[in-house]
């Protein structure tokens, strides 16, 4: 991985980090600082610590890549999502319309204290019996709306629940664990705008329940159109993330159960994992996490 921004806990205190070829160095500024100024200032600050680095991680836990920043996502934005969105609806047309529609689904996911970060717990819902995992690439998007940086995304999905009715998504798509992000923020000058292949995996007591890839080349859109849609009405002053659909959706007969592992790949972005909770109460509804 290139120049990497590391969100850590260190006692009971949490503080960014850079690492670059396995040296630490410490940032000044939040993410949220970041991301309100330009991307060249923003970029001085990171370079300059990364230039700097030296030791060891200076944390005990890796926190999700995020401070002040609220989480959205996009939809139908490869062919095999709108398939599938049509395998799990009896509503086909909706979803080729918004895939061949100039204006795209984009969608609230996650306010910043409901994220979860690497090796934390992602959750399926209790009242739910259809459950995915979908690997995406974030965008990590300043107050201007540039692409300081990307990272790894989980959207948990309940394809039962939305599959009854379209109306039903932010039930499907928002609630605890239902977003992870990490390992880190990727700088968009490290890497350049990709594309960026994704792997994704489910390990079930030890073994491979599922295992399939996809590449960002295969978006019907491109990452600046996304963003652009997103700020069209919208004011991030601390930035925002913006997941960029899912390229990868499991045939109908596979569900996520609890005490899976879920591994997102990508070369360039690091290793995202996950273990399986189940949350919420499949009669009353209330939350436990």
């Amino acid at each position: 991985m290139p120049i990497s921004l590391h969100h850590l806990r260190d006692g009971d205190a949490s503080r960014w980090a850079v690492c670059q070829d396995g040296e630490w160095g410490l940032l000044d500024s939040a993410l949220a600082d970041l991301l309100a100024v330009p991307l060249d200032q923003a970029r001085a600050v990171v370079d300059a610590a990364a230039r700097a680095a030296h030791g060891d991680m200076p944390g005990d836990q890796a926190l999700p890549p995020v401070d002040q920043q609220e989480v959205w996502a996009a939809g139908v934005t490869y062919l095999r999502s709108r398939d599938g969105r049509k395998e799990e609806s009896g509503h086909g047309s909706l979803y080729d319309d918004v895939y061949d529609n100039d204006r795209p689904e984009i969608f609230f996911k996650a306010s910043p204290w409901r994220v979860v970060g690497d090796r934390d717990a992602v959750g399926i819902r209790a009242d739910s019996g259809w459950d995915v995992p979908e690997a995406e690439v974030g965008l990590v998007l300043n107050a201007a709306g540039e692409v300081f940086g990307y990272t790894l995304g989980n959207d948990m999905s309940s394809r039962s629940i939305e599959g009854e009715n379209p109306l039903y998504l932010p039930q499907a798509k928002v609630y605890d664990r239902s977003c992870a992000l990490g390992p880190a923020i990727v700088p968009s000058w490290a890497v350049g705008p990709g594309p960026f292949p994704i792997g994704l995996r489910v390990l079930r007591d030890g073994k491979e329940a599922y295992t399939a890839s996809t590449s960002t080349a295969e978006m019907a859109r491109g990452f600046t159109d996304l963003a652009d849609w997103l700020f069209r009405a919208l004011t991030f002053p601390a930035g925002v993330v913006l997941l960029t659909g899912t390229g990868v959706v499991p045939d109908a007969d596979f569900t996520t159960r609890p005490g899976d592992t879920i591994e997102i790949t990508s070369a360039e972005l690091g290793t995202l994992t996950n273990p399986v909770v189940e949350v919420g109460d499949a009669t009353t509804g209330k939350g436990r996490a």
